[in-house]
């Protein structure tokens, strides 16, 4: 397989002086183009925070990030922004759906953001929406859908301008067991269908040990 993303001697600390806390503490990894990932641990160990670096969110205190071998963050600002929306989809715990808009209204906003017309988004938008199950859902806004359907409209904005890499933290962590497992499955099979690398921070055991590759964050070292 391809190697996507390669993360070399990565360092990150929080705080100065005596409140210092070493968080990551020279972290070597490689995750290749279309596979997937678990990223398991204690509370506090810093998953969340290696899955904000490797989405671009937060910067390493030392070392480096390699995005098809290219040290993403020598970038700017701007240009960080620019390819984080371009290239990385991100599903969080909470689906940080906007509830005065509806769902292809939601799943449209990376598109406008890269400045695609708005017909052009509605299209892509629409397409992704039906892949996931909710092509009778599109005018609905986000207080007339289930918890599972809005964290499928999430994983349809994450996706809708085709991402290399889709980052999930906790994806199915406000959901019951049935729902978080019906979105899991959802996540695996688009994984299979569209190839987009999937890495994915997860307390669940029962779903940590579904995915093929399981990285174990201990002592801010990552093993797997």
């Amino acid at each position: 397989m391809k190697e996507l993303i390669q993360v070399q001697q990565l360092f990150k600390s929080f705080g100065n002086g005596a409140k210092k806390v070493e968080v990551l503490r020279g972290i070597d990894l490689t995750f290749f183009q279309g596979e997937m990932a678990a990223i398991v641990g204690a509370s506090g160990v810093g998953k969340t925070t290696l899955l904000h670096i490797l989405g671009t969110i937060d910067r390493p205190t030392a070392g480096k990030v390699l995005h098809g071998g290219r040290d993403i963050f020598t970038l700017n600002e701007k240009d960080l922004a620019l390819f984080r929306n371009r290239e990385i989809g991100f599903v969080f715990q909470f689906h940080h759906l906007l509830p005065e808009f509806n769902a292809l209204e939601n799943t449209m906003m990376p598109c406008l953001i890269q400045s695609i017309s708005n017909k052009e988004a509605a299209l892509r938008a629409e397409a992704i929406l039906t892949l996931v199950g909710l092509k009778e859902r599109l005018s609905h806004k986000p207080g007339e859908l289930s918890g599972g359907e809005q964290q499928r409209v999430a994983v349809a904005r994450a996706l809708v301008l085709e991402p290399k890499v889709l980052l999930a933290d906790e994806p199915t962590g406000n959901l019951d067991t049935k729902t978080g497992e019906s979105v899991f499955a959802l996540l695996q099979e688009l994984n299979r269908i569209k190839g987009v690398t999937l890495i994915i921070v997860t307390h669940n055991p029962n779903l940590a040990a579904q995915m093929p590759r399981q990285i174990l964050l201990t002592d801010g070292k990552a093993t797997g």
